[in-house]
């Protein structure tokens, strides 16, 4: 028997789909980034229209790309787009972005946060000073990095074994945190014991502040109050969208397995649409639930910026921490297996024009990318190993927004250059919705420039960087 095939299989139906759109998006961000959001924004009112913001643009931003994958339903989703709307140099930058810090930073990312919280039950996870196993460099390497390692490796095996053990870890866990996250939404709602911080938290809703920690005279902590007036608030804004669009990306995943989905010119889209409604809506009603049992103080400084755990406490007692510690650990584990799922084909496909090492474009005889799904895991397991994926992917949101704003203008260009080509599903609300996502993801890029630089300039050299390596690549493959 061959140790390869030549193509992929369409074994991937719509709940399926759903379900890696859905689980992708999950992991930790919606459990801790309100505490972010709320130090910045300083309000329900705001906190909650934060989440709306992001929901709104990633249903627009999902419904858009229905019509690119129903035209280019093979795998590679965002980097076929973005080289079939530009030039090969303009998906190429995608694909060196994705694999150098997006996609393998998010793993690592995803992979040492269900350490942190098995750590709840298993100790020496702790990410503490005296935990220290050795240093390499400037890096201090502790058990909770090795387990990481661990979890990555072990869901890479898998998917090497075909796509059908990947798809029923993914649609168990993601259907386990799914109705997880509605239970304790539900929960929350029902067993509040305090219904007074509902009607404080929403006294003076919309008057938009920085929440700081200080210390009074006394010596006392204290929560220092900066009215934010004028302009300042648009900076807020895009201050307290990074962690919201952190935890609610991922979404674009499916777009990369269309060679392994059943009918993708249908499915694709409408997975699309289902799974970042679910998530929109849950991710609403989490934070509603938050703000239903915490008052907006204890929401912005959360031990360790852990609000879940906080509202755990509140509803459940004691025991709440390791109900939500373990739903942690349930959605962490399927968000890392539907990304290191998706993420090798956008790599196969890169190999198969050329533009990436040429074993990535080999499938093996489970008739998935098994190279490129093994150089996804070294660089991952790597920056586990760096501990710095964490400032890599604050970082990298700007980078990731802009290549959705050409990716969805891309819509208009093909519209324009080639409009033989057929179009199945076409972008719902078109020009108008794809337009306001355009307007509104370039305004969050730009005062992303002027309020917060520190979280442009490196995703943006990482991804210059890929300029060369493009040029050295284009060489190699003509040889």
């Amino acid at each position: 028997m061959s140790d390869t095939t030549t193509s992929f299989k369409p074994r991937l139906g719509l709940l399926d789909a759903t379900m890696l759109v859905a689980g992708s998006m999950i992991g930790s961000g919606i459990f801790i980034v309100s505490a972010d959001i709320t130090r910045n924004v300083g309000s329900a009112g705001w906190l909650i229209a934060v989440w709306l913001l992001t929901g709104f643009m990633t249903l627009t931003a999902a419904l858009s790309y229905g019509e690119l994958s129903a035209m280019f339903p093979k795998a590679g989703g965002q980097y076929v787009y973005l080289k079939e709307s530009y030039n090969p140099l303009t998906g190429f930058l995608y694909g060196w972005s994705f694999f150098a810090v997006i996609q393998t930073g998010t793993i690592a990312a995803v992979g040492v946060a269900f350490c942190k919280f098995a750590a709840y039950f298993f100790p020496f996870l702790e990410m503490n000073p005296s935990d220290v196993l050795f240093l390499i460099g400037p890096f201090k390497i502790y058990p909770a990095q090795f387990v990481s390692i661990f979890i990555i490796v072990l869901l890479t095996y898998i998917n090497t074994r075909g796509v059908e053990g990947g798809k029923i870890i993914q649609t168990f866990f993601t259907v386990a945190k799914l109705l997880s996250l509605f239970g304790l939404i539900v929960f929350g709602f029902l067993m509040a014991k305090d219904s007074s911080i509902w009607t404080a938290n929403w006294t003076d809703a919309w008057s938009m502040k920085k929440l700081t920690a200080g210390t009074n005279a006394a010596g006392s902590p204290e929560t220092l109050i900066m009215p934010i007036l004028g302009a300042g608030a648009f900076g807020a804004i895009a201050a307290s969208m990074v962690g919201s669009i952190f935890s609610s990306d991922a979404w674009n995943n499916v777009t990369f397995i269309a060679g392994e989905i059943k009918n993708p010119q249908k499915n694709i889209g409408m997975s699309l649409f289902l799974g970042t409604l679910i998530v929109t809506l849950i991710y609403v009603a989490a934070n509603l639930m938050y703000l239903n049992v915490l008052p907006l103080n204890e929401i912005a400084f959360a031990p360790s910026d852990r609000v879940a755990v906080s509202a755990a406490n509140a509803i459940f007692g004691h025991s709440g921490t390791f109900i939500i510690a373990a739903m942690i650990m349930v959605a962490t584990f399927g968000c890392n297996n539907g990304l290191i799922l998706a993420g090798a084909r956008v790599y196969y496909t890169m190999a198969q024009d050329g533009l990436f090492f040429k074993k990535a474009g080999v499938l093996n005889k489970n008739a998935v990318p098994e190279w490129a799904l093994w150089a996804q895991c070294v660089v991952a397991s790597l920056l586990c190993l760096s501990g710095r994926y964490g400032d890599l992917l604050d970082m990298v949101s700007f980078i990731v927004v802009i290549f959705y704003v050409l990716t969805i203008a891309g819509i208009f260009i093909l519209r324009k250059k080639r409009p033989e080509l057929d179009r199945p599903y076409k972008a719902i609300g078109y020009p108008v919705l794809p337009a306001i996502y355009m307007l509104m993801g370039i305004s969050f890029c730009v005062l992303l420039i002027i309020y917060k630089p520190e979280f442009t300039w490196p995703g943006l050299i990482i991804t210059l960087l890929g300029i060369p390596l493009y040029f050295l690549a284009v060489r190699s493959s003509k040889k």
